[in-house]
């Protein structure tokens, strides 16, 4: 099978949607499909080319992992400011369907949110060749767009909206990611039955347990320190201003001594390693943010304003260096605005925290906090509730025994979650849509 796959975020950028797109087509390659993936020119979030890219206006064929990419000129922004990144999405949406004549006809054409205008030049591009569209469906948008504050209900949004109903009911498969959004298309009257659910995941191949990075942990003088670490996008939905005010309370938190029963220690054993590893004093709280986005520099400004120094803004890393940064984590904070609509949703770095063994702090209601508290992989907390999180983090510091047992308990819920799996399932999914198609004809 020809499986011809549009995306606006591939690697070399490190976003959820372009791990999990690259790792599903490597998966089907492996399988033995043929995959061509349609993509921009890496930029994202800066707005800023990556190195030996040119965004030219003919497109540029490249081999990775034997996925044939194909990237097509896009404007280029930086992650920040609704107009422009409205001129963005449309500006792909263009380029891709503009380039139909070089894409060798496929078996189906797959479209992928969060924004939907991917999944718009994916349904023009399915008719062009004449096959079955594919939207896979990342998040509820325009409805996203309305909850973070980026805009208010109006015409433009109730336009959105109808095209976003169009694209529900031309698609011959919709594969969401969450059980939560099956349930949201199917009161909008979706076809339960062309739904199917397919999670996100970890590529457990790169996401395990390891030793906190010495070396980094030299870099940034983290020795000694409990380390809370929030790592991916700094936008509009995830309110990181909680953390700022956790890092102003604990800063002036007191220290005590350390025992062997403490969470790091707990760690090291758990790791073979020795007690040496340690230094002597009990760990102060430090925060490490880890990304960019829209919101990132006022957050920068907000930390300075607060005298915090005990807070660590990091840009993004390639993305074979993010699991090295990953292991100077002692618990994962992931945070969300506190919104109904983001009760729908599930993090992906929820399963790369699983992956690494790194206790979760997870600030978001519904179907995620469900996963956490179904695997025992961590503890919830009240979105955008700072004196909550705190009490969340002292309690996993101060707490051997429950620190070491979320621990074990991450490691083994991260199998069944493994990317390749999930591979699979959408793959076996995409088979019987193409069976079922071919018998019909």
């Amino acid at each position: 099978m020809h499986i011809l796959f549009l995306t606006d975020n591939f690697p070399p950028e490190v976003n959820a949607p372009a791990s999990r797109t690259f790792e599903h087509c490597r998966a089907w390659v492996r399988a033995g499909h043929e995959v061509t993936v349609v993509t921009c020119f890496p930029n994202f979030p800066k707005g800023k080319l990556y190195d030996g890219y040119r965004n030219r206006l003919h497109p540029q064929t490249e081999m990775m992992d034997g996925i044939r990419v194909i990237r097509v000129w896009s404007y280029i922004t930086a992650n920040e400011g609704f107009v422009k990144r409205i001129l963005d999405y449309v500006s792909f949406m263009v380029s891709a369907v503009a380039a139909t004549p070089i894409m060798r006809r496929p078996d189906m054409v797959i479209g992928t949110s969060p924004q939907f205008f991917t999944a718009c030049a994916a349904y023009l591009v399915s008719r062009i060749k004449g096959v079955p569209f594919v939207f896979e469906l990342r998040d509820i948008w325009p409805e996203s767009i309305k909850a973070v504050g980026a805009m208010k209900d109006s015409t433009v949004i109730h336009l959105l909206e109808k095209v976003e109903m169009f694209l529900y009911r031309q698609a011959a498969l919709i594969v969401s990611v969450t059980e939560s959004f099956k349930k949201t298309l199917v009161r909008r009257g979706v076809a339960a039955e062309k739904i199917q659910v397919v999670r996100n995941g970890v590529d457990l191949t790169r996401f395990r347990s390891m030793l906190k990075d010495q070396e980094l942990v030299a870099r940034y003088g983290l020795e000694g320190k409990f380390v809370a670490g929030y790592i991916g996008t700094h936008g509009m939905a995830h309110a990181l201003e909680t953390l700022l005010k956790v890092a102003e309370k604990l800063q002036t938190e007191p220290t005590n001594s350390i025992n062997r029963d403490s969470p790091l220690l707990n760690r090291a054993l758990l790791n073979g390693d020795g007690a040496n590893a340690l230094p002597a004093p009990f760990p102060d709280f430090y925060f490490l943010f880890l990304g960019d986005g829209a919101r990132k520099q006022e957050l920068i400004v907000e930390a300075h304003r607060r005298g915090l120094d005990n807070v660590l803004f990091l840009d993004s890393v390639p993305k074979e260096e993010v699991v090295r940064y990953w292991s100077l984590l002692d618990v994962s904070i992931i945070h969300l605005r506190k919104t109904e609509l983001f009760t729908t949703v599930i993090p992906s770095k929820l399963f790369e925290s699983m992956g690494m063994g790194i206790p979760v702090l997870l600030g978001v209601a519904g179907e995620s906090a469900e996963i956490v508290e179904k695997e025992g992989v961590g503890l919830t907390f009240e979105p955008e509730n700072a004196g909550a999180l705190c009490d969340a983090l002292l309690q996993l510091r101060d707490n051997p025994d429950l620190y070491g047992r979320i621990r074990n308990r991450c490691i083994r819920a991260a199998g069944n979650y493994d990317r390749e799996t999930q591979a699979a399932s959408m793959l076996s999914h995409l088979n019987s849509h193409q069976e079922s198609a071919s018998n019909n004809k």
